[in-house]
């Protein structure tokens, strides 16, 4: 049976951090979460359960999101970076997997590049290299620019299926679910996440990230379309694709069966460099 949460609440220099652990058995290395823009932590719940119960996960609120403070002034990707890693610190973790989905999918790249000594393995869900990508659909886009659905969410239960699609398209209760779960910060912590993306991409770098990469996709998927995940499997060498058949959301929606997808790829460890014996000499005429 898989463990329950153990949540804490940290103090990170001026941030207050709220962090969520489900133990595992530690025979595998933990999995690091990075939610997606404006949504704190238990909102990826149902895609844990669905994981090994035997699997360590690590997920936390970011600043700005749910239990976690807002600051000041916003953070990077490259801050936000660097106060994961201070938070492994704290909680004691060495090397973790890192998962990222959407707006996470971004931070956990930046994680994987900045951390690879952190990083063993690195997961993107529904997610793109930032302002190289092509877009999704302006009024998408529009709606994803406000935190309103967040703040009323008898809103965000009626515009769900046009912008996480998949699933959301054809049953209103996986809205109304997903609403449930959601604890918001206010508009100043959303307003800040969008910053930290602004103008930033990581199409220069991607091919200096050597982690073994799986990249799942929605092939109906409004926020991302699914050419922005093509791209990222082409630019980083050591990359995988997989095609869910789903929306934005299928980390949630079609958790049983993207989570065998993950733990089959955690559990491959990378094959070992085969010394292939020197060819017979010709003998001398």
């Amino acid at each position: 049976m898989p463990q329950p949460f153990v949540f804490r609440t940290i103090e990170l220099g001026d941030q207050t951090i709220r962090t969520a652990v489900r133990p595992g058995n530690g025979s595998m290395t933990p999995l690091l979460i990075f939610n997606g823009i404006g949504a704190n932590l238990e909102l990826v719940m149902p895609f844990v359960k669905a994981l090994d119960p035997d699997l360590e996960v690590i997920a936390f609120d970011v600043p700005g999101v749910g239990g976690s403070s807002t600051p000041g002034t916003p953070f990077r990707f490259p801050g936000l970076a660097k106060l994961a890693a201070r938070m492994l610190d704290y909680l004691d973790y060495g090397q973790v997997n890192a998962i990222g989905v959407s707006w996470g999918g971004a931070l956990a790249q930046q994680f994987a590049y900045d951390y690879p000594e952190r990083c063993k393995k690195l997961i993107l869900a529904a997610t793109a290299a930032g302002a190289i990508m092509v877009p999704g659909k302006p009024k998408v886009l529009l709606r994803m620019a406000s935190p309103r659905r967040y703040i009323q969410p008898s809103y965000g239960v009626h515009i769900a299926g046009d912008i996480y699609g998949g699933a959301f398209r054809r049953d209103p209760s996986l809205a109304l679910a997903h609403a449930s779960k959601v604890r918001s910060s206010g508009k100043l912590g959303y307003y800040w996440q969008l910053f930290a993306g602004l103008g930033w991409t990581s199409f220069h770098w991607l091919h200096r990230i050597k982690q073994p990469t799986l990249v799942l996709a929605g092939d109906d998927d409004p926020i991302i379309p699914l050419i922005n995940m093509r791209m990222l499997a082409w630019r980083i060498p050591n990359s995988e694709l997989h095609i869910i058949d789903d929306g934005h959301l299928f980390l949630v929606t079609r958790a049983e069966t993207v989570a065998p997808i993950i733990m089959k790829f955690l559990a491959e460890e990378r094959k070992r460099a085969v010394m292939h014996p020197q060819p017979h000499s010709l003998p001398n005429h």
